[in-house]
């Protein structure tokens, strides 16, 4: 898979002319918010679904200690399960130096993640509530991390709390900034900038990813956002407009923190990726996902958690305008 970015809108990324990349998230993000165990085969299918159906990159699961995160006891079972797939990056989410020792296992023994996440949060309180260190110590596990990777993997820093802290209020853009920076000093040249309580806004949405893009234009930017107050897509055509083609979704919008690991209120959950999807592709953006294939993907979600999600297009239906959408946006103004 081409790993070239553009920062101009309708620039494809991709060989197959894809105007975007989304990361598919239900593995990963999503499941972590269920309290009741999925099958390894189950998971293991949604995720072959998940790539049959055109997501280039698909968060399969986490190497977390399944005492915090029982959901991805199986991280390896599921991984040894899925087939090596031309142009599609499965990525497993590490939160300490012992995570990336298993990433590197798997790799070893011909199965596993080819791209890892390293985690590190934009405040004190949110890290010590979600990994249980200081931003110190957890800067040395990421440089730790970085250094077992050994090259091994696509390697992607993830910015928790960028936008605003449930717990401190108010995060400082340049605390985010120097992040980034710290990231690539790491050898990371893929950083998601996480709003994680849904917290952001369109406008400092556009004002972080510029600043970020400008400082370090060798880093490619990824959108993480929440749809926890219903900002999420307004947020994701802001980053858009600001040059970020990479953006991270979850089928029925699931997801959020940890079942074990409270912090947010209500609905925490991700964007949605059959309303993300639907959107781009009638705003003549080209996801490269299968719009026929689409809806029955939501249904198997759905199917496997036993009860109906929180998409909007799950329950109208695609845009059937979509095409003259797509139509009118490729037009030409007249004179």
């Amino acid at each position: 898979m081409s790993d070239v970015h553009h920062t101009s809108a309708g620039s494809p990324l991709e060989q197959d002319g894809r105007n975007v990349v989304l990361c598919e998230c239900f593995a990963r993000d999503g499941l972590q918010h269920e309290p009741d165990f999925l099958p390894t085969a189950t998971k293991a299918a949604l995720v072959q679904r998940f790539a049959d159906i055109g997501f280039a990159r698909v968060e399969a699961t986490s190497y977390s200690n399944p005492k915090v995160v029982p959901q991805f006891a199986d991280a390896s079972d599921l991984l040894r399960a899925l087939p090596r797939r031309a142009g599609v990056y499965y990525k497993a989410t590490c939160a300490n130096g012992r995570a990336v020792e298993r990433a590197v296992a798997d790799a070893s023994a011909g199965f596993g993640a080819n791209e890892i996440s390293l985690l590190v949060s934009a405040t004190e309180t949110h890290s010590m509530k979600n990994l249980a260190r200081s931003r110190s110590d957890q800067w040395a596990n990421i440089r730790q991390m970085a250094a077992v990777a050994d090259g091994r993997f696509r390697l992607v820093g993830t910015i928790s709390m960028a936008f605003g802290c449930s717990f401190e209020g108010h995060v400082d853009p340049a605390t985010v900034i120097e992040d980034v920076g710290r990231m690539r000093d790491c050898g990371v040249r893929h950083v998601t900038l996480g709003d994680t309580t849904g917290t952001a806004t369109p406008v400092t949405t556009r004002a972080l990813f510029r600043r970020m893009m400008a400082e370090y234009p060798d880093v490619v930017p990824i959108a993480h956002f929440h749809d926890t107050r219903g900002t999420g897509l307004a947020n994701y055509v802001a980053a858009l407009e600001s040059g970020v083609r990479h953006f991270d979704c979850a089928f029925g919008g699931v997801g959020g923190h940890p079942a074990k690991v409270k912090y947010g209120g209500g609905h925490t959950g991700n964007v949605c990726t059959e309303d993300l999807v639907d959107l781009f592709e009638n705003m003549g953006i080209s996801t490269g996902i299968d719009m026929d294939r689409l809806l029955s993907t939501v249904e198997e979600c759905e199917g496997a958690l036993g009860r109906p999600l929180h998409g909007r297009v799950a329950r109208s239906g695609l845009n059937p305008l979509r095409n003259a959408g797509a139509a009118a946006v490729a037009a030409p103004r007249s004179a």
